[in-house]
């Protein structure tokens, strides 16, 4: 049985109708990824709040940190996991497949992290993810000091928390819009027979 056949509640524009630096952006997304994000898609009927939820996600999860690309996507994951927000799962377990090339990692993430093989780093950044989303005000000095003892270093703790609250944040807008993931991302970066 397939997803449900729509972006999110809203009424979205029209590509015809976009201003020509968005147009220019979805023509980007599809070259690149082979889609427009239905978040994208869902965010553009305020362009100025896309623009500005673009250079966040951009700066957060792609440019330059002491969190590799995998690991912020693996963070992600079970952030919404926590939170059930469908749309995170789907688009960034597709994410943890392509980066890790392991299909079982990304399930694993969804569904139970503490299943899978992780380095003492990772199995650290996640459980302070998990209970960030959770429990935040349990959050204690002794949380960040497993985190150092895992091995991040301050900026690292810093990159990490920004991320966790980015996804929180994503996540209660994913699930308020009834925002569905593109129903490519179920297929892709699987294992082949």
């Amino acid at each position: 049985m397939p997803q449900p056949d729509h972006i999110s509640i809203y009424a979205l524009p029209e590509f015809a109708e976009l201003d020509e630096d968005t147009q220019r952006y979805f023509e980007i997304c599809v070259e690149k990824l082979g889609l427009v994000p239905n978040v994208l898609r869902t965010f553009s009927r305020n362009t100025e709040k896309l623009r500005a939820f673009t250079q966040y996600y951009n700066t957060l999860m792609l440019a330059p940190s002491g969190l590799s690309k995998l690991e912020r996507e693996m963070v992600a994951v079970v952030v919404s996991s926590a939170n059930r927000c469908f749309y995170c799962l789907v688009a960034h377990g597709q994410a943890v497949r392509r980066l890790s090339g392991d299909p079982q990692l990304g399930e694993m993430l969804v569904m139970n992290y503490r299943v899978a093989e992780l380095s003492p780093r990772q199995r650290a950044m996640l459980d302070f993810a998990w209970k960030l989303t959770t429990a935040p005000a349990e959050i204690v000095e002794a949380d960040r000091e497993a985190l150092r003892a895992a091995g991040l270093d301050e900026g690292e703790i810093f990159d990490l928390a920004d991320v966790i609250g980015f996804f929180n944040m994503s996540n209660r807008f994913a699930i308020a819009s009834d925002m569905m993931p593109n129903p490519e991302y179920h297929a892709m970066d699987r294992a082949e027979d």
